[in-house]
């Protein structure tokens, strides 16, 4: 496995993803997006650092992608994303994923704190996520609408000398 900043040429696997509406569900995100759209959102935060985007790949092929969303370098905390195609789930790619992620965030931009937001019934993502050392934060309660109903979703952190451990 290996990770790599975002290019243009990834965004027809991204196109693929937002359209999808079982990975969007997961995002609690709307799955419409049109290729346009997408180029002009990439064209548009390709120099934005308040975000980094990684592809990951196995064996040269686009497995999924890693985000760190809302950088803040004065409070020093991002929000850390994660989807994996289904052609790659099984194979421990959302932990290593996170660890190259978090590595990067941490040890490059020297933030304190990632964040992320997980729906409560996401077992498989919460047992990773407490595997790599988030901690449980709060529960927002029917804070996101997708697939036809309101989810409660646990905000989770994780601090940089903790990780370090």
């Amino acid at each position: 496995m290996n990770i790599r900043p975002l290019e243009k040429k990834d965004l027809p696997h991204i196109y693929q993803q937002r359209n999808s509406r079982s990975v969007m569900a997961l995002w609690f995100e709307e799955p419409y997006t049109s290729f346009d759209e997408l180029s002009i959102l990439y064209d548009r935060h390709v120099l934005d650092q308040a975000e980094r985007r990684f592809v990951i790949e196995v064996d040269d092929q686009f497995a999924g992608v890693v985000e760190l969303m809302d950088i803040n370098t004065i409070h020093r905390h991002a929000e850390i994303q994660i989807i994996i195609h289904p052609d790659f789930q099984g194979q421990g790619l959302a932990q290593k994923g996170m660890l190259a992620g978090l590595e990067y965030a941490f040890s490059v931009l020297n933030l304190h704190k990632i964040y992320l937001i997980v729906d409560v019934d996401n077992a498989a993502a919460v047992h990773i996520y407490k595997k790599i050392g988030f901690q449980e934060e709060g529960c927002l309660k029917q804070h996101y609408f997708a697939e036809g109903k309101y989810h409660d979703s646990y905000m989770m952190g994780l601090f940089a000398n903790d990780f370090k451990k």
